[in-house]
């Protein structure tokens, strides 16, 4: 049995409910568990159980293996008590286990002890053995077991009868063999005086071993060995255990353990004897009655137990009985005394109350106006606690935030269909890699979702729809669900009309478009041609009304036009998303020619579609795992990288302190040295005698010199590894950053999160440098992916918590965002400018946990976000379009569209064969 945090993980029983309705209600609806065989009331108890399931916190409880799940868990104990049940001989296990049978042990290992020392040398009717002739190992089979002549003496204690038989060489009757073997309560000593079994006799038949080739040299030596051996195949030989053993990996002290502790189990009650399993004991047949006279002496065993325990708890608890009595009698006498002392001063304690109750009035007085002053506040705090102070605007902190337009959003303040451009498009970027496509801009996402013309194709589109459409080919799916969807809504509704057409004619014209859509080839190199059909093909199959409640007003627009398919009149730019769509649409036609007019607002609710099913894909969750697995290095890269930057700046600090001290050292030598050389010009020439003492002085300053040579190398030596260690630091410095890009890269494969939150728990989002897009091109060069931070209005669980405070938040909102900076729950807004960007940080009070967090990630990514958002904005106005007072042709039309940035977008990692 798995086990978690050392214990054993027990199966949940059925609760009382359902055994009640298994006698009354018996099709009532449960959740069941394959796996354990549990059965839940509920779907949250079933999901619950089943996610403690799932966590690596089981053990295997035969091999040890930790950091599994419960699954993994037995699975392992299983394969491991299959390999154990396989290599244990047959012919011991019934034996074994009519031996431990009502054994009480206190420990498994004196168990184990027990039985390994009374079989050992004792062997069965066709068990394999291995049998020692003239010095070699032979693998033989045991034939016949004869026992020893000599019987027990009659005064013995009976034996338990073992099933193992024998046939006797005088007589064709069977009898008993190793039959004291299973009784454990007779001593191995005894067992082994009244049935000794060395003086068994064992007929074993060799068996043939397979013939291992020879090579070389070695085939001519191997010749004669090989020949002595084959002439003991299939021989019969009487031996005695002496000469017998068994193969290690068959019978040993660990695999009888294991064999053991998976056959029998005991109670947790003291002096409970193990037990065989009742499946085992009716497999081995292994009695699970219990005698009567092992009952009483368990009984007398477990009674004897308990009373050792409570007088060992008796003994802690206290003194005796009589030592109690004298220790209350004691007490009331004291309390007597005391009470006599108590009357004597009372008289004295009323006079003093009444200058205590002064001087208390007094002190509480003080205490009072200690209240009324405040505490210190601790920074940083709750947001909603710090309020600005007026120094605090005197020192230039900003009182209201900078408004985020919502205008300036993808789709103005369509929220909803902001939130699926948003999650859309990061979906596509993020998981480039896997999905076979290269990054693009939001920009271009939101141009190519605008393109309205059918000539030129947009290859965005093309390939945005045709990755998701390979990647849900892999996707379970149900046959014509949208079509089975319309007709029971025909059916519970009615069949009105939308836009002009009736359920049936959608259904009719649905029927023969997309129906070979996931075998269709989608090639790039010819354009991906026909993903409009193949689109609307994964629609038919994936969605319906009820996943995508959108779904016939969608397909209703692309597989019926109106009367009339003339172009309207002006301009070939992209039309908005809220272009008025026809009143009736009549005439069937091919999605790939009605495409190009469905609004931009249904193009990202099909998208959002099939993202949000793709998510589910195998692909994108083996993605995911790789992710996991390189932050996992990634950390541990940090970790190095962080202690050989520790280590380097180490010795570049114990370089720079020798340097100093070998500088003072110096500057002391050559103050000496001129000292000395003073006092020597200071002298009066004398005799001719004083011409050592002068040789003696230049020996000496050429010895300073050379010292000092000596010391000018050092330094330079040191000072060229201090620059040595700091080149290196500054490679590491380096490596940090980009690890911490990749960092962001691959968390953001696993999970997207908000640079931060402000005091109003609005979450501020900066999409770009995760997944498959980057924030560093070849060459150093700035790359964006939104250039732009976005802010998200509080989640619904915030906002109760905000209203749940005392104060009036509305108002202080009003103040410190304003009016029209207020953002209901989810809403979308957007800084385009980085002035804005930078005024927003300014605005953030480092005083809150929530806004000092938001800062210093503004802070460590800010040589990345300033960047980005200044690169977009150059690029948006070297594409701003001039107005023109006439255009010339639909030629120059068509031209001046390619030029557009989303039209100039190439897919590099388009799989060839896709």
């Amino acid at each position: 049995m798995p086990t978690c945090r050392r214990k054993r993980v027990l199966l949940t029983e059925p609760s009382p409910t359902l055994l009640d309705a298994l006698k009354h209600d018996q099709n009532r609806e449960v959740f069941y568990l394959e796996e354990t065989g549990e059965i839940f009331e509920n779907y949250d108890a079933y999901a619950a159980r089943m996610s403690f399931y799932r966590m690596k916190h089981f053990q295997c409880e035969v091999t040890g293996k930790s950091g599994l799940d419960y699954f993994q868990a037995l699975e392992s104990e299983r394969h491991e008590a299959r390999t154990m049940h396989s290599r244990f001989p047959d012919q011991l296990k019934a034996a074994v286990l009519k031996a431990v049978q009502w054994q009480v042990m206190g420990r498994l290992d004196h168990l184990v002890e027990a039985v390994y020392d009374r079989f050992k040398d004792r062997y069965y009717p066709d068990e394999k053995v291995y049998v020692d002739i003239q010095g070699e190992k032979y693998l033989a089979r045991v034939v016949l077991v004869y026992p020893p002549k000599t019987s027990a003496p009659a005064q013995s204690p009976a034996p338990v009868a073992s099933t193992s038989t024998a046939s006797s060489p005088l007589s064709d009757a069977p009898m008993a063999i190793h039959r004291l073997a299973e009784d454990l309560k007779v001593s191995v000593k005894d067992s082994i005086a009244m049935d000794d079994p060395a003086k068994y006799v064992y007929q074993v038949q060799v068996l043939e071993e397979e013939k291992q080739p020879g090579y070389g040299k070695n085939h001519e030596k191997n010749k004669g060995k090989e020949a002595s051996r084959g002439q003991w195949s299939g021989s019969l030989i009487d031996v005695q255990s002496p000469l017998m053993s068994r193969d290690r990996l068959a019978f040993s002290k660990s695999i009888l353990r294991r064999f053991i502790r998976d056959c029998v189990d005991r109670d947790a009650a003291v002096a409970s004897p193990w037990t065989v399993k009742p499946a085992i004991a009716a497999r081995y047949g292994v009695s699970n009655v219990m005698p009567e006279d092992i009952r009483i002496g368990v009984e007398t065993l477990k009674k004897g137990e308990i009373d050792k325990r409570k007088k060992i708890w008796e003994d802690k608890e206290g003194p005796a009985a009589k030592k109690r009595r004298q220790m209350m009698e004691e007490k009331a006498a004291e309390k007597e005394k005391a009470v006599a002392v108590a009357v004597a001063e009372q008289r004295q304690r009323e006079e003093r109350e009444r200058v205590e109750q002064q001087q208390k009035m007094k002190d509480e007085n003080d205490k009072l106006a200690q209240k009324q002053k405040k505490k210190p506040v601790r920074y940083p705090t709750e947001d909603l606690d710090v309020v600005l102070s007026e120094k605090d605007k005197r020192a230039g902190m900003k009182l209201k935030r900078p408004v985020p337009s919502k205008l300036a959003m993808p789709f103005g303040e369509d929220h909803e269909t902001n939130a699926a451009f948003l999650m859309s498009w990061n979906f596509l970027v993020v998981y480039g890699q896997p999905l076979h496509m290269s990054s693009f801009t939001m920009d271009d996402f939101e141009g190519a979702l605008r393109h309205s013309v059918i000539e030129p194709q947009c290859q965005l589109l093309a390939e945005v729809h045709a990755t998701l459409i390979y990647i849900l080919r892999t996707v379970p799916f149900n046959r014509h669900s949208a079509i089975m969807s319309l007709v029971q809504f025909k059916d519970e509704k009615g069949d009105d009309e939308l836009l002009g057409v009736t359920i049936e004619q959608l259904t009719g014209a649905m029927a023969d478009i997309g129906n070979n859509w996931e075998r269709a080839p989608l090639r790039h190199a010819e354009g991906r041609e026909g993903w409009e059909e193949s689109m609307v093909g994964c629609l038919k199959d994936h969605a319906n009304l009820e996943n995508f409640p959108r779904l016939r007003e969608i397909l209703t627009r692309l597989l019926f036009a109106p009367d009339s398919l003339q172009e309207p009149t002006g301009s070939t730019a992209p039309t908005p998303y809220t272009s008025p769509a026809p009143l009736r649409l009549t005439t069937p036609t091919a999605p790939g020619q009605l495409y190009h007019k469905l609004p931009p607002r249904d193009r990202v609710a099909i998208i959002s579609f099939m993202v949000s099913l793709a998510i589910s894909s195998k692909a994108i969750h083996q993605h995911m795992e790789w992710c996991e697995e390189q932050l996992t290095a990634l950390r541990k890269e940090k970790i190095e990288v962080n202690r050989t930057r520790k280590q380097y700046l180490e010795e570049m600090a114990n370089l720079q302190g020798e340097a100093k001290e070998e500088a003072k050292t110096n500057g002391n030598a050559d103050e000496d040295v001129v000292m000395h050389d003073s006092s020597e010009l200071s002298d009066v020439p004398g005799s001719d005698g004083e011409s050592a003492p002068r040789t003696s002085t230049r020996r000496s300053a050429a010895k300073e010199r050379e010292a000092a040579r000596a010391k000018a190398s050092s330094i330079k030596q040191a000072q060229a590894e201090h620059r040595r260690l700091d080149e290196e630091v500054n490679k590491l410095d380096r490596r940090l950053e980009g690890i911490e890009r990749e960092f962001r890269k691959l968390l953001g494969c696993i999970r997207v999160k908000p640079l931060g939150r402000d005091r109003f728990y609005n979450r501020v989002w900066w999409f770009d440098g995760m997944g498959a897009a980057s924030l560093i091109g070849s060459g150093g060069t700035v790359q964006y992916g939104t250039g732009r931070i976005f802010i998200q209005g509080a989640s619904e669980f915030d906002v109760e918590i905000l209203q749940r405070r005392e104060e009036n938040i509305e108002d202080r909102r009003r103040i410190e965002e304003g009016p029209e900076g207020m953002l209901a729950a989810n809403e979308w807004a957007v800084f385009n400018d980085l002035e804005e960007v930078q005024e927003f940080v300014a605005w953030l009070n480092p005083k809150g946990v929530r806004e000092l967090a938001l800062k210093n990630a503004f802070t460590k990514w800010w040589n990345h976000v300033g960047p980005g958002i200044r690169r977009r904005a150059a690029d948006l106005n070297a594409h701003a379009k001039i107005p023109e007072a006439r255009r010339s042709s639909r030629k120059s039309a068509a031209a001046e569209l390619l030029r557009e940035p989303y039209m100039q977008w190439t897919n590099r990692k388009a799989v060839n064969g896709s």
